[in-house]
């Protein structure tokens, strides 16, 4: 695929860093993002309301430079909601989008600590003489267990990748429950994992307004306008939030520089496919010679899918070069990003 149609069309691309949030994570988005989540949460829960949220989960750990998420919010009704959109694979992601839902999890202790604090601070002549350092002393007359009433927290994860700790399917959803019964065991923890790779369906063949967002999302960056068969109103505001001429000048200057990078990191997966490929090719073919060409090729392709990434590194540095130039990045970005000299990268 030329590295053009990544996101050069008439709509954002929501795979960027930026692009997802200027469709779902502004003010105007509201409604759209409620529309997303309340298709994705179809038959568990209706969001009638949300408000948007500080991103920044900052640390009290002075060695814990603490989570950035793309989008958190928390409905009228008190769940939390965490939305990320991943453009690539990672390794341990799963383990960091645990680490987001337990941090969301751990800022309401924090919450309720502060807020019981102050509370005393105000009445200082209410002392609680057994005061409990994690929960801040509830009233006497209050239930004990009430000190640990939590608000769920919804982890939803848009990954434009497949990870390979998931099942191979689109859509995973994870809750805690008894291995054995598989009785729900507390839900308030709940992970949704989307992996857009595997959303194969047509338009023809999305009849749920549920598809029909998903196929956009997947879709919309090749787009020079919505297709005829969403008709849905809220495709009508999805294509105003997401156009790229209605973007002020100031998210136009950020959303170039995000979709820059976007590029850039397709750039590098391609290149590291295709060397990776070339070397499993050849390997493949070597042991072929023993175990059989269907065989060899095989385990080559596997095995060169790792090894091609590393000794393949230079020729695809200057191969990533080569194609920054031609997309006409600055040449300061050019060295930041492959490493190189400006005398190397000028011999390109």
């Amino acid at each position: 695929m030329n590295i053009k149609d990544w996101g050069a069309g008439h709509f954002v691309n929501p795979f960027t860093d930026l692009g997802f949030k200027i469709i779902f994570g502004q003010p105007a988005s509201k409604e759209l993002l409620i529309t997303l989540l309340n298709e994705l949460l179809t038959g568990e829960h209706r969001i009638e309301d949300l408000t948007f949220l500080d991103k920044e989960n900052r640390s009290d750990n002075i060695d814990d430079a603490g989570i950035i998420y793309d989008l958190y919010c928390r409905t009228s009704t008190g769940e939390y909601i965490i939305v990320e959109m991943q453009n690539r694979f990672h390794s341990n992601f799963l383990d960091r989008t645990l680490f987001y839902m337990c941090r969301a999890i751990g800022r309401q202790v924090e919450n309720i600590r502060e807020k019981r604090r102050k509370e005393r601070e105000l009445n200082s002549d209410q002392q609680t003489p057994d005061d409990d350092p994690y929960m801040l002393g509830e009233a006497k007359s209050d239930s004990y267990g009430a000190r640990y009433r939590l608000s769920t927290v919804y982890g939803i994860f848009l990954m434009n990748f497949k990870e390979p700790g998931l099942d191979e399917k689109f859509r995973t959803d994870t809750v805690i429950t008894d291995r054995e019964s598989g009785k729900v065991v507390n839900p308030h923890f709940r992970q949704i994992y989307l992996q857009f790779p595997y959303f194969t369906k047509e338009i023809g063949e999305c009849e749920t307004l549920y598809d029909k967002l998903i196929y956009t999302l997947k879709n919309m960056q090749h787009w020079n306008r919505m297709p005829d068969a969403l008709k849905e109103q809220v495709f009508d505001r999805l294509e105003e939030l997401a156009a790229v001429a209605n973007l002020s000048e100031e998210n136009r200057i950020a959303y170039d520089k995000a979709l820059d990078r976007y590029r850039v990191s397709r750039i590098v997966e391609e290149d590291a496919r295709e060397a990776g490929w070339k070397k499993g090719l050849e390997e493949g073919r070597a042991a072929g010679l023993m175990q059989g060409r269907e065989e060899g090729r095989a385990a080559g392709i596997v095995q060169g899918r790792a090894e091609g990434r590393a000794e393949a590194h230079a020729e695809t540095t200057r191969a990533i070069a080569r194609n920054m130039k031609g997309l006409g990045i600055p040449m300061e970005q050019i060295i930041k990003v492959t490493g190189l000299s400006e005398h190397e990268i000028s011999a390109l």
